[in-house]
């Protein structure tokens, strides 16, 4: 018998050790998107996990309130939110979800017009189409719209839902102006009958509000943080590759391979200063971001919550220390 248990502990001490459970990161894209936070899907499948140090899963749902359900429910260890969400969550009285980083933390927004339109002083008085009333796309660029020195009290708003029924509207003459996505601009079969009045970088130069973090739990902090780490550095180390347009273009053109090249090559100019190479998370930013959140209809009655009530910079200052700053 001594000799049996002898034998098992060899065994077991010869044994390869237990596989950790694969990091599993929610992301609310079915399938890459075509905006700087396909560096999530990138990362994965050019391998910079890997090499991190970490075996990562994507968990893909539809939409952020899906995203933070996951999360919540243990079914990941980090999600990819919008943060009007998350401050929501924690003014209402959530106390155990941080955000780590940001990956993409700015809609690539830009304003287009009719092409007669060149100043944003003009669109005074003319009809500007949005999502809906109190929609993002609505009250970001009100903000922009003002700091341009525009009265915004002047417009004539025409709520018309999804950004590309706008940018249609936009191309029939049926608005004046209109908010999208640079993605929206690039997939418009005439785009070169409408004027870009206000360009992505202006946008957010403008509204500088930062959009979409990945959070975790602090349970995953405590217990994982090697691994939050690890993904942390994968992306940021992802995102100072892709700003070479080059880069970001090969690696599209075989995770998207329907979207055309020219296309792609467009959008990885635009998006040249848009990559989150230190992390994403500017504490005055999101200083910025927290103001204008709590000026807009949804955070009405809230309580004002602090910036240590959901961010911890820790994980991220870590990394940072460890790779350095990006170059330039």
């Amino acid at each position: 018998m001594t000799r049996l248990f002898a034998l098992l502990a060899l065994a077991l001490a010869l044994a390869p050790p237990a596989m950790a459970e694969p990091f599993r990161l929610i992301v609310s894209d079915l399938e890459t998107p075509l905006v700087p936070n396909s560096v999530m899907d990138l990362a994965l499948s050019n391998g910079y996990f890997e090499r991190a140090g970490v075996e990562v899963e994507l968990v893909r749902v539809q939409q952020t309130p899906m995203a933070m359900a996951a999360l919540q429910a243990g079914e990941g260890e980090m999600a990819n939110v919008s943060t009007d969400a998350l401050l929501q969550l924690v003014a209402r009285g959530t106390s155990d979800l941080r955000a780590v980083m940001s990956p993409n933390k700015s809609l690539p927004f830009l304003i287009a017009s009719k092409p007669e339109i060149t100043e944003p002083a003009q669109l005074e008085g003319r009809s500007f189409g949005i999502g809906r009333v109190g929609s993002l796309d609505h009250s970001l660029s009100g903000k922009v719209l003002a700091s341009k020195g525009v009265d915004v009290a002047k417009l004539d708003l025409v709520p018309l839902g999804q950004p590309a029924v706008r940018a249609q509207a936009l191309l029939a003459g049926q608005v004046d102006a209109t908010t999208m996505s640079i993605g929206t601009w690039t997939a418009m079969p005439e785009r070169d009958s409408v004027n870009i009045l206000i360009g992505m970088d202006d946008y957010f130069a403008a509204a500088p509000v930062t959009t979409k973090v990945n959070i975790v739990t602090t349970e995953t902090l405590e217990t994982r943080r090697a691994e939050v780490e690890a993904v942390i550095e994968a992306l940021v180390l992802a995102s100072r590759d892709f700003q070479d347009p080059a880069t970001w273009v090969e690696r599209m053109v075989v995770a998207r391979p329907d979207v055309p090249r020219a296309d792609l090559e467009t959008l990885a100019e635009a998006y040249r200063q848009s990559w989150s190479v230190d992390g994403g998370l500017n504490r005055e930013e999101l200083k910025v971001t927290t103001e204008w959140m709590y000026g807009t209809e949804d955070f009405q009655g809230l309580r004002p919550v602090s910036l240590e009530e959901w961010t911890d910079f820790g994980p991220l200052e870590a990394v940072l220390q460890k790779l350095g700053p990006a170059a330039g």
